[in-house]
């Protein structure tokens, strides 16, 4: 450094050629000016740029080569220009990370609602204001439910290290995979559907189009709705038997299914059938590449027996998928056909990722790899290969320690929340013949495994600099699995998530036009998507999300059962219970009109001090806030607990409204939904709204046992409900009841005998 310093600046400048300062600002060699050049041009680094070429998977490598774009110029007139793709390689990897950081610390997102949570709780004193939108807000607290779900993670972390073994461009079928037979045969429901081609005529037709709907009773899975806004309606009805050679599993998936799904199977189901009933009549409907929804998934009944069945159907596809493009690969190679033949090669999408499958917590992420573990492996000495998988079971794993040995929830709770919940996790699964890479970059993935959080933080906002949502282009298979969840946590994110769904992507990411299928071309993959939606219940925005945004060309199907009692007949406790009926102009004034009426005509009843003790349970968070506020303007004597309530909040609330310091206890739905709480006190109930969950009518009503002090005969039970509350009101006294209360405009008054 001395000898650098007593060189003269000037003539060194002077003495530098063009190429040694090109080579200075690009690779920051030592020179004699190396220490002002440093502190001016710190970007360029040799080993970032070596991690950067390294990491950029299958799209550096395919950007060195020539594109083929003849004949496809519509299309690229649509995409960036490949060398703005190439300038920001370097940018990306190091942007990413810190992407991931503020958009975990915002979590929280949310959108309009979030401005519109905070403007409403700007009187509050509790903290934080800015609504969360992870599953778990207050996970920070110790000893009290689940452990915190949105944890961020230092670094986000991709592999590197396996792309040109789990390349799809560089492989070619083994031979012991023999000549892809069972891909040729026309009766595989994965070759027709994907070479089944649409008309523009259909296309433009299906805006206008009725909805044609069929209606159908299975066996197990009960009443069946078909539809389809395309002419042509088929129905079926599912055999009574079922022979696994009729499905076309791909190899090696008939013999390790049966090993795999062998818990579910006892006595002579085990050797007449691989399926269970259940099973049985799903997987004859995903087969045939319709969409689905099944809205009586739970977790502690059927929940694994769901996921064992979509798991297989997500592995046969995938291993179709990909054995059709190393076949054609091979066949290339040899030179069978002419160069006239290309368009028999179109066998894949604009980008490399087909499947996505959304699940709420890592836990669900977990069995999910598992279960493609053992289905590619079954009994086979052979192991499978598996990268990262060590990494894996740490950071999606969980410590049975963490959790407190005296927690005491009911079993619903305790099967929902097992396992590590953190619900902010995306990753990235690659399947090649045998192998599994977990970590693959996501245009390297052939299965994106995601909470609805964690592509959130990806797809990102109008206005982010940094987003991507290229890589939902060319899904071919989405899997939204316990949607109910979502609504507890921000159904924005499903929405945001669904209207980003196959899109044409913003950039080439080095597609091989040649090889694309030309309704992936023509912006039509939406109708080619098949979409498996599993959830609890019977929901409208659940119903709205399957009726918009599901149009799949083979048509959808729809569970529709209704429910004969109602949870209603839980109620353990001798308790009147009074529905009152409010009229509302239509859907966007249900809110308002909910609101006005009980202001003026129920809370008039309660504002005596005889009827203290007074619970009013409230599923909308935006209901919440407003009532908060309205009962601080009239300075009435209340207490609230909601999801964000620090745990000292609570114990007070608890307390105040136990010993009737406070009349009114204003209390959240999510916060039951995450802690299950038994609030002890209550002497009246108001349900402003009904519950979403049904069961969580009867478990409210049954916490007026907790301090049973002779005081039944003035227990009271208030249910606001509208006409738009069909659904939910046929779940808690069953449809016959819901009809009669839907056509009369009398209030209705029920009393229930329980168990004292």
């Amino acid at each position: 450094m001395g000898k650098r310093g007593s060189r003269s600046q000037s003539q060194l400048l002077n003495t530098l050629t063009k190429k040694q300062k090109k080579h200075l600002r690009d690779f920051g060699e030592e020179h004699p000016f190396y220490d002002r050049v440093s502190r001016k041009e710190a970007k360029p680094q040799i080993c970032q740029l070596s991690e950067s070429s390294d990491s950029s998977d299958s799209e550096s490598d395919s950007e060195s080569e020539p594109e083929q774009v003849s004949g496809y110029h519509r299309l690229l007139a649509t995409l960036k220009n490949v060398s703005e793709e190439e300038e920001e390689d370097e940018e990306e990897e190091e942007e990413e990370d810190s992407i991931v950081d503020d958009a975990e610390m915002n979590d929280e997102d949310g959108g309009s609602n979030v401005s519109v949570e905070e403007e409403m709780a700007a009187e509050s004193t509790e903290s934080p204001e800015n609504v969360a939108l992870s599953a778990d807000p207050e996970g920070k607290e110790d000893g009290e439910g689940p452990p915190g779900t949105s944890q961020t993670s230092p670094e986000e972390f991709t592999d590197a290290k396996h792309e040109s073994l789990f390349s799809l461009e560089t492989n070619f079928l083994e031979k012991e995979s023999g000549d892809n037979s069972s891909l040729k045969a026309s009766q595989d429901p994965f070759i027709q559907h994907v070479n089944k081609e649409l008309k523009e005529k259909e296309i433009q037709a299906v805006a206008t189009n009725p909805k044609t709907t069929h209606e159908l009773k299975w066996p197990i899975l009960g009443q069946l709705f078909f539809s389809s806004k395309f002419q042509k309606l088929e129905t079926f009805k599912p055999p009574k038997d079922i022979d696994l050679k009729s499905l076309h599993l791909q190899k090696p998936l008939e013999s390790t299914w049966t090993k795999t799904n062998s818990q579910f199977l006892s006595g002579p189901q085990k050797s007449s059938s691989p399926f269970t009933p259940l099973q049985k009549e799903l997987f004859l409907i995903m087969n045939s590449y319709r969409d689905l929804f099944y809205p009586e998934r739970t977790a502690l009944k059927n929940g694994e027996e769901i996921r064992h069945v979509y798991c297989l159907h997500v592995i046969n596809h995938i291993l179709k998928a990909n054995a059709q493009v190393l076949g054609n690969n091979s066949r290339r190679q040899s030179q069978k056909f002419g160069v006239g033949d290309d368009d028999d090669f179109r066998d894949q999408g604009l980008t490399r990722p087909k499947v996505l499958i959304v699940v709420p917590f890592r836990e669900a992420a977990l069995r999910v790899v598992q279960l493609f573990i053992s289905l590619l492996e079954g009994d086979s000495k052979k192991k499978i290969i598996v990268s990262n998988k060590k990494r894996f079971q740490g950071e999606y794993g969980s410590d049975p320690e963490e959790r407190p040995p005296n927690l005491k929830r009911p079993e619903d709770y305790e099967a929902v929340f097992v396992g590590n919940i953190d619900d902010h996790f995306r990753i990235g699964v690659a399947i090649l013949q045998r192998s599994i890479r977990l970590y693959a970059p996501f245009y390297s993935s052939d299965i994106l495994i995601a909470s609805p959080l964690g592509l959130r933080t990806i797809i990102g906002g109008e206005g982010e600099k940094k987003r991507d949502f290229d890589f939902l282009s060319s899904i071919e298979l989405l899997i939204i699995d316990q949607a109910d969840i979502y609504l507890m946590q921000n159904w924005e994110h499903v929405l945001h998530l669904m209207n980003h769904m196959n899109l044409l992507p913003l950039d080439s990411h080095g597609v091989d036009f040649s090889r694309v299928r030309m309704w992936s071309l023509n912006n039509w993959s939406k109708y080619y998507r098949q979409t498996l939606l599993f959830g609890a219940l019977q929901d409208a925005q659940i119903n709205s999300v399957f009726n918009k945004y599901c149009v799949n060309m083979q048509g959808q199907v729809a569970v529709r059962n209704v429910p004969m009692t109602g949870s209603i007949s839980h109620v353990l406790v001798q308790l009147p219970h009074v529905f009152q009926r409010m009229e509302a102009e239509n859907l966007a004034s249900v809110i308002d009109a909910r609101f006005n009426f009980f202001v003026n005509k129920i809370l008039p009843q309660y504002r005596d001090a005889v009827m203290s003790h007074t619970l009013i349970y409230i599923p909308s968070y935006f209901d919440f806030v407003h009532l908060r506020n309205y009962f601080k303007k009239e300075e009435l004597n209340f207490t609230h607990i909601c999801e964000y309530t620090q745990k000292s909040g609570v114990s007070r609330a608890r307390h105040f409204f136990l010993q009737g310091e406070k009349q009114f206890l204003l209390f959240t739905e999510r916060f039951h939904f995450y802690k299950r709480y038994t609030i002890k006190g209550i002497r009246n109930l108001i349900f402003y709204e009904l519950p979403t969950y049904p069961h969580f009518y009867s478990e409210i009503c049954n916490m007026l046992r907790a301090t049973n002090r002779g005081e039944e005969a003035t227990w009271t039970c208030t249910v606001l409900y509208s006409k738009y509350d069909a659904q939910r009101l046929a779940a808690v006294v069953g449809v016959e009841r819901a009809a009669q209360m839907l056509q009369s405009n009398k209030n209705v008054h029920l009393f229930i005998t329980g168990e004292k």
